[in-house]
């Protein structure tokens, strides 16, 4: 996805800077400092209500921080709304599917695309290219309500990709795929980085997926970083090992 419908020059790095998001007196994150690089995948894990989820949601502009600010490259986002950080090109998709059931697989993929200001022939292309990266192209018109989980989240990844993303936000994608369409998966989410042009932040508790896919590896427990580095490093943290591997969160 080559032809990007953005004029301005798209941005090489995200950052969030000291975010804290509070809930009626509960803190989810806590001076939280995040930086995504075009061309790599930056594993975020933890616990559950480490804080990940919500990190994303701040980042997609689905949430906004108690404190701290969100950079796309030179600019402030911090007050932007979703819609206007995905027209800028960044984008997400969530734990649960967001997909038009009774439109098709293929309608799904195209909408996205025009949703972002993809032309119709541009929006088909598109969708060609990311059913045949995503193993659903025998599946283009079943109805997205119709398909088995793990398609469902093919799908998710697919219609955020359709919108030519700069930084895409996966949350957890890999959940419900058996064990024989992980590596194939963990293959889409290099292309994501070596040919479309983007980075990824991955959120995963596949600790082994993580590891093999992922350039860096961010850990979050109870609301704060613990750690960050290369995943060698992180195997290796005894932080890690007690706040995350040792509870069987992996």
């Amino acid at each position: 996805m080559t032809d990007r419908h953005r004029t301005e020059r798209p941005a090489d790095v995200l950052r969030a800077v000291s975010v804290t998001r509070a809930f009626e007196g509960v803190v989810a994150l806590q001076h939280v400092d995040l930086e995504l690089h075009r061309h790599e995948v930056l594993g975020l894990i933890g616990p559950n209500g480490a804080g990940k989820s919500t990190l994303v949601n701040v980042l997609a502009g689905f949430d906004a921080p108690t404190s701290g600010r969100v950079h796309l490259g030179d600019t402030d986002i911090t007050d932007w709304p979703a819609y206007r950080r995905g027209r800028s090109g960044l984008t997400r998709t969530f734990q649960h599917a967001h997909a038009f059931g009774g439109l098709s697989v293929r309608e799904n993929i195209e909408v996205s695309a025009l949703g972002v200001g993809a032309t119709p022939a541009e929006a088909k292309r598109r969708a060609d290219e990311l059913m045949d990266l995503l193993g659903l192209s025998d599946l283009e018109e079943v109805p997205a309500a119709a398909l088995p989980h793990g398609e469902e989240r093919k799908l998710g990844v697919a219609r955020a990709l359709a919108t030519d993303p700069v930084f895409v936000l996966l949350d957890e994608p890999a959940a419900g795929l058996n064990e024989a369409e992980v590596e194939p998966f963990a293959e889409v989410v290099r292309s994501v980085r070596d040919d479309h042009d983007a980075g990824v932040l991955l959120i995963d508790h596949n600790f082994s997926f993580i590891t093999a896919v992922c350039d860096r590896v961010q850990v979050l427990d109870e609301g704060c970083t613990i750690a960050v580095g290369p995943p060698d490093e992180i195997r290796r943290h005894p932080r890690v090992a007690s706040a995350y591997l040792g509870r069987g969160d992996a």
